[in-house]
């Protein structure tokens, strides 16, 4: 049987830099990966620096120009813009470069795409996608039917964007509604778990920071890991003991990026607003990206659009393991940082007792004899406290423990 090998997209990145000490060469080395980790494979890159972006045409006329002579040299199948193009934008490069036109909230919700693998996953992306390609439905069309496939054609593809503006109005309705319900089921959860008063920390960080590690090797949660952008999309829960055998509910979150399409963070408004609800932050950064800062910023003013803000903040600084020398980074919006390899568990007994002395400093300290009739009082200690030790005595059961406040009313009369 013959196998043919899946041909990528050559494409060609362009980006617009607005004045000589900001990042576009960095965003465009990041974009670089976006396309890869989507399938596509980078034969050029294109800079034009300008006081700002051309409101019809993205480039100016000159380096249109000279972007239409690199297709024809690089034999690209398309292009890539480092920013959200406008419906305009869009259709007018299209028309003069005559080849498929993309741009970096495009490939992101591509990735998304290829990436959710649970029911409500999928509603997210897909509703993200139908609304940015709802105001983009003339463009698209023409570029997407020409091509027949490749970045932008994964989810709702070219068979809804045939559709007419109502359908897709129709579609993006039935979404909401379906989201509404995981919404409620998810706000149900929570408050279960509020009820029961066991602790939460979120973990957040840059996409490809090492979260989902840190959660395997902390839990044996089994999250799939690789290096790569959004390598897991889809939201993970597990429970941790810890040194003091209080339990701890530690829940991963999808990975943050520069110039996050705003369509995502709706669509996943209710995902990440688990960090939202979560008693502690964990802040997962790779101190082996040379973008390390500029991640961290980003990390922070993605947390300050979704309203989270007054958490206790634990910055790891993970991958401890690529540094043949020591780098001295700070964070400081954190309330603690901890050096640490996520891959080879280097400092993650020390953030287990970090975790210990975080959660006690809001509890009490309890010591007081139970009578063996109320040991079940104790169980209830070990689930939402910190037990420090347990005696069984003649008259019953000494307890040394610390305890959440609404506990300790509940357990020390």
């Amino acid at each position: 049987m013959i196998e043919f090998e899946e041909i990528k997209e050559k494409v060609i990145l362009v980006g617009v830099s607005l004045n000589d000490g900001d990042d576009t060469q960095d965003s465009l080395t990041e974009l670089e990966e976006l396309a890869s980790t989507a399938g596509a494979q980078t034969v050029g890159v294109l800079i034009q620096t300008r006081t700002q972006i051309h409101p019809g045409t993205y480039l100016g006329s000159g380096k249109l120009e000279e972007l239409s002579e690199l297709i024809y040299e690089t034999e690209a199948t398309g292009i890539i813009c480092d920013d959200e193009l406008s419906p305009a934008q869009l259709r007018n490069m299209e028309d003069a470069l005559d080849t498929k036109i993309m741009d970096r909230t495009l490939v992101i919700l591509d990735i998304f795409a290829k990436r959710a693998s649970t029911s409500e996953g999928k509603i997210q992306v897909e509703l993200a996608q139908l609304k940015y390609q709802l105001a983009r439905l003339v463009g698209l069309r023409s570029s997407l039917s020409r091509l027949g496939g490749g970045i932008g054609t994964r989810g709702p593809g070219e068979k809804k964007l045939e559709m007419d503006r109502r359908l897709v109005k129709e579609r993006i309705a039935q979404l909401n509604r379906e989201l509404k319900e995981v919404k409620r089921h998810r706000e149900v959860t929570r408050s279960q778990r509020q009820k029961n008063r066991i602790p939460v920390a979120a973990i957040v960080g840059y996409t490809n920071a090492g979260k989902s590690t840190l959660l395997n090797t902390l839990t044996g949660a089994q999250v799939l890991e690789e290096d790569q952008l959004f390598a897991t999309l889809d939201p993970t829960t597990r429970s941790l003991t810890l040194p003091s055998r209080q339990q701890i509910l530690l829940t991963d979150t999808v990975g943050f990026i520069r110039k996050l399409p705003h369509h995502l963070i709706e669509a996943f408004r209710s995902t990440l607003e688990e960090a939202k609800y979560a008693d502690i932050i964990l802040h997962v950064v790779d101190v082996s990206n040379p973008q390390v800062e500029k991640q961290m910023y980003v990390v922070y003013e993605t947390l300050a659009d979704l309203g989270i803000a007054g958490k206790t903040i634990i910055t790891l600084f993970n991958k401890q393991d690529r540094m043949d020398t020591p780098v001295n980074i700070r964070d400081f919006k954190a309330d603690k940082t901890l050096k640490i390899s996520a891959k080879t568990g280097e400092g993650l007994e020390q953030l287990k007792e970090t975790l210990d002395e975080v959660l006690h400093e809001r509890h009490i300290l309890l010591e007081r004899v139970f009578p063996y009739e109320k040991a079940g009082l104790i169980a209830l200690i070990r689930e939402q406290g910190g037990l420090i030790s347990e005696d069984y005595r003649e008259n019953g059961i000494y307890v040394k423990a610390y305890v959440p406040k609404e506990l300790y009313a509940r357990v020390s009369g």
